[in-house]
């Protein structure tokens, strides 16, 4: 993925963020010359990856596949020293766009339609190896369980959510022509590099071709702590 293309998806999202007067964290308008100065005091932020995080896959599609997102807060599966057994992140999908059926592991996690247009998740179960299970589905939404069959696409409307177990799948994407969206996501502690099975091989983090200064480093670009 291109820098530039990066540096616009970033922007993008901030203008999403204030269309739907979200107030993101003082750390996430960190410049890449602010981190350089920034001491152990952050060492929560650089631990747990927490901030923008731009992702296409490793598919180079982005417009298609991918989508852009902010963690703001994150405990840590493998370091008792943080505390915190959640974590919240804000992603950005827009109009056309999809982002691969995958399940995790160990989280769980709650999917919330925050504003914009109307969020389809695609559900099924793992079936035990890995695949796709021709089981019904149990959804649990906003205090309502039931079941779909396999494969459904269940819409969530802005203010809606779902409520996703490990190894369920899951796939993101919108109802044509409504919309972009704006998405929170409420979970157990996030770990993207261990706890994702994508049902097909992708990437997680992008490679970067440098063709401009970034306007904001991604979660896993931060230098080391200043002393």
């Amino acid at each position: 993925m291109k820098r530039s293309k990066i540096n616009r998806c970033i922007k993008e999202m901030e203008q999403m963020l204030e269309k739907h007067c979200v107030v993101i964290p003082p750390f996430c308008h960190f410049t890449p010359e602010e981190w350089k100065t920034k001491n152990h005091e952050y060492d929560e932020i650089r631990d747990n990856q927490l901030g923008w995080d731009i992702t296409d896959c490793g598919l180079e599609n982005y417009d298609k596949i991918g989508f852009s997102l902010i963690t703001l807060r994150n405990g840590n599966q493998h370091d008792p020293k943080y505390k915190k057994v959640y974590a919240e992140k804000l992603i950005y999908l827009k109009d056309g766009q999809t982002f691969p059926t995958h399940f995790h592991w160990m989280k769980s996690e709650d999917i919330i339609n925050r504003g914009g247009g109307t969020l389809i998740i695609t559900v099924y179960n793992d079936d035990g190896n890995g695949g796709l299970s021709d089981e019904d589905v149990l959804v649990n939404s906003d205090g309502r369980s039931y079941y779909v069959p396999a494969g459904t696409g269940v819409e969530l409307k802005p203010g809606e959510s779902i409520t996703l177990w490990p190894h369920q799948y899951h796939s993101f994407a919108v109802v044509p022509g409504s919309g972009d969206i704006l998405i929170g996501e409420v979970s157990q502690c996030n770990d993207d590099n261990t706890d994702n099975r994508f049902y097909e091989p992708v990437g997680r983090f992008p490679k970067i071709e440098e063709d401009e200064p970034p306007y904001r480093l991604l979660c896993n670009e931060y230098p080391p702590a200043a002393d």
